[in-house]
């Protein structure tokens, strides 16, 4: 996070520039070159990290977390489907026929799958989802630099150290293993840039404008995110605010302007989305059970390495793992950092802002109850004191609140490194800027008692210890290429169109097993790989349950359930007439025109089960098929 400009003479850019430490406006003018190699490191870390899925693009999923990975496939080949027929991308009946996904409900992504269409189309969604996995995380880490070289260090060795941590941080990294929405935070740097900016006197109508975009742009990417950084500027405004009452005071009405038209610009171009998500088809309220409110950071996982990076070990998820890894920094980092605020909160705003962060979300990342090394203790943690159905509360993840604190922790990396490098004041009488105000820091005590001669000596062994120790304290955390499995590509029935003759429009196909969030992965990918072009019913999303509660997938009927269970346990129950008949009313509610099984593990067992249930099937290229329109009219 970056010093609150609501006085913008505090910045150390400002600060350099107004008392001739440097030119003014040579930190803005410096060749562009050192921040294009910035750039062009972060882009080959991206494809580094995404290496493995390249090696066989086409038939890699991540393997941990394989049914996410094929869910945003078939987010980007929803987003061509929809520009390709100019259909409503809000809401689907491609997956969960008849009923269909409220996306807007769901993880949808619509702010890159709707733009990245035609690349969708050319490419295909595998190819474009490692694109833009990689794309992403380099992203991130570049509008981070950007911000804080820009707006926060003088040092680009700073900016570029803090802006890899943040782009690439533990936490990231783990959601990149089939969550790209968790990656997606190119937006949210200059959203807090802009926020920061909105006390700038003459710019509050553009400075509320930009921010007003930014946010409602962040809202077709990952609302969650977005949510998570509100709550971190409003603790940063407050914690400016409480250390610079007079200049908070003289800067609150542009601040609360340019506030008023980010808001009206973000909700002008957002209400009806926002309103399609609470109140269109599909919608839900909560999810069920509280499914995530449990989900609190381990104590032990902030001194623990992350599974995907060079000092990680996957064992000790059996441990403690049995949440994200939203921080995992590692204790040379936790000590790092606990060593470097201790020195700059005395001296430095930003530093004291930043603990602030640490302290607040790092204990609201507990959860209702307190873990240590996987084990629950019997102390409460502060969920624990909160509504399961109160707004916002009832979607919140507890866990991943550690994001603001791996965000703080990013930024703390580079006020140390800044600081680290800076010249040592030349003795004489102190220069007080003329614009600072009364309740800025004091000055260093040796600066006010005249000349050190020990400080130059002990600066020179301070300098390459601390860029030590910081590059020590990363280097761990440094990730690996994400693991990769490989699965089964689609049948060539698929792939090549032989499907169409048996789905006329208006109808499905159902494939076996039924996609659904435990079962069925590989026919999920049907549908992703075939550009949409036929439904299916059930399959990988969030809708509501009888009672508006947002459940995980369909509600099962009948034959998916005894499809599920003759996959669980290898044998095929005894079929009854009830049976059938209920098969053909399920056929008949999803609207099916044929049932096609292709390879898989379970291929005999599931194809006794659905010849019990339909009948003999018929021997298609490569794929067992029942076509069921005279079954179901």
């Amino acid at each position: 996070m970056a010093v609150p400009v609501v006085d913008p003479s505090l910045t150390p850019v400002a600060d350099a520039e107004r008392t001739g430490t440097v030119p003014a406006g040579r930190l803005r003018r410096r060749p562009a070159r050192t921040d294009l190699l910035a750039l062009g490191a972060y882009v080959l870390l991206g494809v580094f990290v995404c290496l493995h899925y390249w090696a066989d693009v086409q038939a890699r999923v991540s393997s941990h977390l394989p049914t996410d990975h094929s869910w945003f496939e078939w987010l980007f080949a929803h987003g061509a489907y929809s520009v390709r027929h100019l259909e409503n991308p809000l809401f689907t009946v491609r997956q969960n026929a008849p009923d269909g996904v409220n996306m807007m409900a769901n993880t949808s992504l619509l702010g890159v799958t709707l733009p990245l269409a035609p690349l969708t189309m050319l490419l295909g969604p595998q190819v474009m989802y490692a694109l833009y996995l990689g794309g992403a995380l380099a992203a991130t880490a570049a509008t981070s630099y950007w911000m804080l070289s820009r707006h926060l260090v003088r040092s680009r060795a700073a900016a570029f150290v803090s802006g890899a941590f943040l782009g690439f941080a533990p936490g990231i990294v783990h959601h990149a293993n089939g969550q790209p929405n968790f990656v997606s935070n190119f937006l949210l740097p200059l959203i807090v840039v802009r926020v920061l900016r909105l006390g700038e006197a003459g710019r509050w109508r553009r400075n509320g404008l930009v921010l007003g975009l930014l946010v409602a742009y962040q809202i077709f990417i990952n609302e969650e995110m977005l949510l998570l950084t509100a709550l971190a500027c409003l603790v940063v405004v407050l914690a400016y605010a409480v250390q610079r009452p007079s200049a908070a005071r003289a800067a609150a009405g542009t601040f609360a302007a340019a506030l008023g038209v980010a808001g009206a610009v973000a909700l002008a171009l957002t209400a009806y989305p926002i309103w399609f998500q609470f109140n269109g088809p599909q919608s839900y309220r909560g999810l069920q059970g509280g499914v995530f409110h449990n989900w609190g950071e381990d104590l032990a996982a902030f001194v623990t390495f992350p599974r995907d990076t060079l000092a990680g070990d996957p064992a000790v998820e059996q441990t403690i793992g049995l949440t994200e890894q939203n921080t995992w920094f590692g204790w040379p980092l936790v000590l790092v950092a606990v060593v470097a605020l201790a020195v700059l909160v005395r001296r430095s705003l930003a530093a004291r802002i930043l603990a602030v962060l640490v302290v607040v979300f790092g204990v609201a990342a507990l959860g209702p109850r307190i873990r240590l090394n996987g084990v629950e203790t019997t102390v409460n943690g502060p969920w624990a004191y909160l509504r399961d159905d109160l707004p916002l509360v009832e979607m919140m993840m507890p866990t991943r609140l550690a994001l603001v604190v791996a965000a703080a922790v990013g930024v703390l990396l580079a006020l140390a490194w800044d600081a680290l490098g800076r010249r040592p004041r030349q003795p004489g009488p102190v220069r007080i800027p003329a614009q600072r105000t009364a309740e800025a820091d004091a000055p260093p005590a040796e600066a006010t008692s005249g000349h050190d001669p020990d400080r130059p000596a002990r600066r020179r062994w301070l300098r390459p210890v601390g860029y030590a120790a910081i590059t020590l304290a990363v280097l761990p955390l440094v990730p690996r290429p994400l693991p990769a499995q490989p699965v089964d590509p689609p049948p060539h029935f698929i792939t090549a169109g032989g499907w169409r003759p048996y789905v006329p429009a208006g109808r499905t196909l159902v494939p076996v097993p039924i996609p659904s969030n435990v079962h069925g992965l590989p026919t999920l990918r049907w549908s992703a790989l075939t550009a949409q072009e036929f439904p299916i019913p059930a399959g990988y999303f969030i809708g509501p349950n009888e009672k508006g509660e947002g459940t995980f997938g369909a509600p099962n009927r009948p034959t998916s359930t005894l499809i599920y269970s003759t996959m669980d346990s290898g044998t095929v129950p005894a079929i009854t007439e009830d049976n059938r008949r209920q098969a053909v009313e399920d056929l008949r509610w999803w609207r099916a025109s044929v049932v096609v099984l292709g390879a898989h593990p379970r291929e005999a067992v599931l194809r006794d089960l659905m010849t019990a249930l339909l009948g003999p099937p018929q021997r298609v290229d490569d794929v067992w098929l029942w076509d069921v329109r005279p079954l179901v009219g």
